[in-house]
């Protein structure tokens, strides 16, 4: 049986499997979650291309994808990630800190050759205006005064969330990072974009119908009134002349022009990346990948949660950590020679630690288990009468 699954969590990028690869952009969606048309999505703009380059380019978010490592037996969370591709939800990912809640997303993006992931880092002052658009109103105020003022396009920013929900074939990989810290409303607002797929940019909006009315007022304006006009050969010859202006070339002509105006070419949370945003509104085709995390802090309202596929990040085992090491350091040529052997000796410490009943409330990250390893395993590393104070130092527990 062919294999449901497009994220395996192995670290091996689709791009070398042209089966999966073409699965994946096939993909069918489901009635009640497609948004915009097909023929939205820009033909031959070469964003994607950029996009793909910069992600190589962004060596350090690579290997941070490269080397995230889900144990097999984790099925829970490679299966909720598949899910919620399928059903275009967002997953909602809850876990201690340093389970491995935000290198999922970087995993998803390198896996899945998505190009880079889009970040947005949540505090208490985060609100949804924030991730979907800046509007530099007093710079376009500046340059207006000194009669420099460029299109409207030039002071508007997408931001990460804006930016995730532009039209193109293939998702995009959206981070929204620690949700838990946000402001109370945020989880809510996010809720409308999360079901419609869309949203407005109302400076856009409003300069698009202006521009639009203009044009049509001044088509009004050069169809002569012929109200109680007698029918004669004049009359007949400025009918013909009104029907090429409304339905002809000259209209067809004017209809481009109105289009072209209501494009605005608008900056993105792409380095160097710029779109066209035709009438103000953005509107996916395929729905972004969207990876929430959440330290537990906080709960969060039925109506969210329930528009979220949700997953728990296990704690990793002894192999899962032996598997995680060995993709960390598999670059690292100043390893002492018995570093082997010391890595499992420090891999069952910690575990031991974690399981101790004298320590049951002990927390502590994988990453501090491979700044221990990384420090105790070179060649020139602390003595061994220091081993024990770096030990309580590194591996201290977060809880303590």
């Amino acid at each position: 049986m062919e294999d449901w699954r497009f994220f395996h969590g192995h670290g091996e990028q689709i791009k070398e499997k042209e089966k999966e690869k073409e699965k994946f952009q096939n993909l069918k969606t489901p009635p009640w979650r497609r948004f915009g048309k097909k023929e939205d999505v820009p033909n031959d703009d070469g964003r994607w291309e950029k996009l793909l380059k910069l992600a190589q380019e962004k060596d350090r978010n690579k290997r941070r994808g490269e080397i995230f490592r889900i144990s097999p037996d984790a099925t829970d969370v490679i299966n909720a990630v598949n899910a919620a591709i399928y059903l275009r939800r967002p997953l909602l990912v809850t876990g201690k800190p340093g389970s491995g809640k935000t290198s999922l997303a970087y995993a998803i993006a390198y896996e899945l050759n998505l190009g880079p992931v889009l970040s947005w880092g949540i505090t208490a002052r985060s609100t949804l205006q924030e991730g979907l658009y800046r509007y530099d109103a007093i710079a376009r105020l500046q340059d207006a005064q000194q009669k420099e003022e460029q299109d409207i396009g030039k002071y508007i920013t997408l931001g990460a969330l804006g930016t995730a929900f532009l039209p193109s074939l293939l998702p995009r990989v959206f981070l929204i990072d620690e949700i838990d810290k946000s402001d109370i409303n945020l989880p809510n607002d996010l809720l409308n974009i999360f079901e419609e797929g869309e949203f407005q940019i109302p400076e856009l909006v409003r300069r698009a119908k202006s521009q639009e009315e203009g044009n049509d007022s001044l088509t009004a304006q050069r169809i002569p009134n012929l109200t109680n006009r007698k029918d004669t050969k004049d009359t007949k010859e400025e009918e013909n002349k009104i029907g090429n202006l409304t339905s002809g070339k000259e209209y067809e002509n004017n209809h481009e022009n109105n289009q072209e105006k209501r494009t605005f070419k608008v900056d993105t949370q792409d380095q160097d990346i710029d779109v066209d945003i035709v009438g103000g509104w953005v509107r996916c085709y395929a729905f972004p990948i969207i990876v929430m995390t959440s330290n537990g802090e906080r709960d969060f309202p039925p109506a969210f949660k329930r528009r979220c596929v949700r997953v728990e990040m296990p704690e990793p085992k002894e192999e899962a950590l032996k598997a995680i090491v060995k993709a960390h350091f598999k670059d690292e040529e100043s390893l002492a020679q018995d570093a082997e052997a010391k890595i499992d000796e420090l891999i069952k410490e910690f575990l031991s630690d974690n399981k101790s009943d004298k320590n049951q409330n002990v927390e502590r990250a994988t990453d501090q288990l491979l700044n221990t390893i990384y420090l105790l395993t070179r060649d020139v590393s602390p003595q061994a009468a220091d081993e024990k104070s770096i030990k309580d130092i590194l591996l201290r527990s977060l809880n303590q």
